[in-house]
């Protein structure tokens, strides 16, 4: 699904970022301890919309809300709930997207769901293969419906996500063993740690007051290896972070729990206590709120960017926090509100800087409490500097915003990438492994080495009233290269500055910004 790149971009992330929702469900599911639909569908819904990642990610969580809004009320599920369920799912879908786009996962969806209605009379199983047929039919269609996937030569990638998470369904409904590899799913945070801030933002998550810890000592003669082991599924129904680890010597024990003299107490059918220590986890973080608020402040920024370099400048630029991510690395819905809520503001701006990363930064704004969160569409790294230099401390919010949209409607950008197979776009003949510079809109020019390729783009987005070129190179570019290239294009625009910057970033060699 990673290889269904619908320009020669190594986009490549489809497939991963509806695989890490889709963990972010299960991994949600393994601490469930019953099997009531009520809890088993709250539990896919928080776990898909908190592990959602890039657009494919949220709607795919979103397909999954619709379903469990219908689900959670019912014991047993036949075809005629199921395809009720669908409708469900496909509304839903739809909502979330501003300007829903045909030829997408939202055609196969809507696809499944339309053929879903006619099959409410049959088996479950019958019925469930033949809505998956009727989503692969539609899947087959995208090309027609999206110009830019028939140019490619191929069906949209979260369309085929959607298909495959269907067909896993299908299989465990059937009883049918699926053969896989494990996936570890992978924490993408900010480079920037806030002790302080994280304590605080786990206050609202503190279910259990009390760490309670101890030791048994003098352990009971009749006391057995088979009596620790019940003692630790005890305290696993009294709360969490349960460590009971020991032998018939010694057995230290740490609980949150609510009612620590029920631990207690069950610890000493065991043996002697020793050591204990009780702490009320709830009034240490009310220190810490208490200080938090007071040092809260009108408007914070956060940004999402991949390198050292992009993520030092705008840190230079008052951006409060980065999230590491970008082409390829979309960060989840989950990261982009953590990122937020850990800005100590009462509004916070949030630059995506990519297409890709912009519904999942709305999306955030359901998990994050107590914040006006305002996301800036920026679709590359030189809007969202564009947006960070407009921004005005001593300005409202209203004015900010204002001057943050006007800002990136005036940015002429510029990517350098590689291709990945061979295609025709926009009238441009490319090779696998050609150069290729492109804008937010189209490829604009190629070469069979990087400068050429690279000097091309820059003569397509060189405008009269441009007097600065700024140069952001990656980590796969030698700082003499880049030199070279500053002095080359500096030779030709001597009406400009050239300005170069080391920006860290992976799969783009250089990011252009002419101003």
């Amino acid at each position: 699904i990673d290889d269904l790149n619908i320009f020669p971009v190594p986009d490549g992330d489809t497939g991963t970022n509806m695989t890490m929702t889709m963990q972010s469900v299960v991994n949600e599911l393994k601490q469930s301890n019953t099997n009531r639909s009520s809890e088993i569908c709250e539990r896919v819904t928080r776990g898909a919309l908190r592990g959602a990642r890039g657009n494919s990610g949220v709607i795919t969580s979103q397909i999954m809300k619709g379903l469990c809004k219908v689900l959670k009320d019912e014991t047993e599920i036949n075809m005629r709930i199921f395809a009720r369920a669908m409708k469900s799912a496909t509304e839903v879908a739809y909502a979330a997207v501003s300007k829903p786009k045909e030829g997408t996962i939202l055609t196969v969806v809507k696809a499944m769901s339309d053929n879903a209605q006619s099959l409410k009379n049959k088996d479950m199983e019958v019925g469930f293969e033949e809505m998956i047929e009727a989503g692969e039919a539609a899947l087959e269609m995208t090309p027609q419906l999206l110009p830019v996937l028939k140019k490619a030569g191929v069906v949209d990638s979260g369309g085929m996500g959607l298909v495959t998470i269907f067909k896993g369904m299908y299989m465990a409904l059937k009883g049918e063993k699926i053969e896989g590899v494990t996936l570890e799913e992978v924490e993408q945070k900010s480079d920037v740690t806030d002790s302080s801030s994280a304590d605080v933002l786990n206050l609202g998550a503190i279910e259990f007051a009390y760490c309670t810890e101890f030791f048994i000592i003098n352990i009971k003669k009749k006391t057995t290896l088979a009596d620790i082991d019940k003692l630790r599924e005890r305290l696993m129904e009294m709360g969490d972070s349960v460590i009971c680890i020991g032998d018939l010597e010694l057995v230290k024990v740490h609980v949150h729990t609510n009612t620590p003299g029920k631990a207690l107490t069950a610890a000493l059918q065991l043996g002697e206590l020793d050591k204990v220590k009780i702490e009320n986890m709830l009034e240490q973080n009310r220190a810490l709120v208490k200080k938090y608020e007071s040092e809260r402040k009108p408007i914070g920024i956060i940004s999402v960017a991949q390198g050292d370099g992009l993520a030092a400048m705008f840190k230079e630029l008052n951006v409060d926090r980065v999230i590491e991510g970008g082409q390829t690395m979309n960060p989840s819905a989950s990261d982009i509100a953590d990122g937020i809520s850990r800005v100590n503001a009462e509004t916070v701006f949030v630059f995506p800087n990519n297409k890709n990363i912009i519904l999942a930064a709305e999306q955030a704004k359901a998990l994050v409490e107590n914040r006006k969160i305002i996301v800036i569409p920026t679709n590359n790294i030189p809007q969202g500097f564009a947006a960070a230099l407009a921004y005005d401390p001593e300005l409202s919010v209203s004015e900010n915003h204002h001057n943050m949209i006007h800002a990136i409607d005036h940015v002429a950008d510029g990517q350098v990438t590689y291709a990945v197979r061979n295609t025709t776009v926009n009238g441009i003949n490319i090779k696998k492994g050609d150069f290729i510079g492109l804008n937010s809109k189209k490829i604009l020019s190629k070469g069979r080495d990087l400068s050429t390729a690279t000097m091309k783009l820059v003569e397509k987005l060189k405008e009269k009233n441009h007097s600065i070129i700024n140069i952001y190179y990656g980590a796969d570019v030698k700082e003499q290269e880049a030199e070279q290239l500053q002095m080359d294009l500096q030779a030709i625009y001597t009406d400009c500055d050239v300005e170069l910057y080391n920006g860290g970033q992976s799969v783009y060699y250089y990011i252009l910004s002419l101003e």
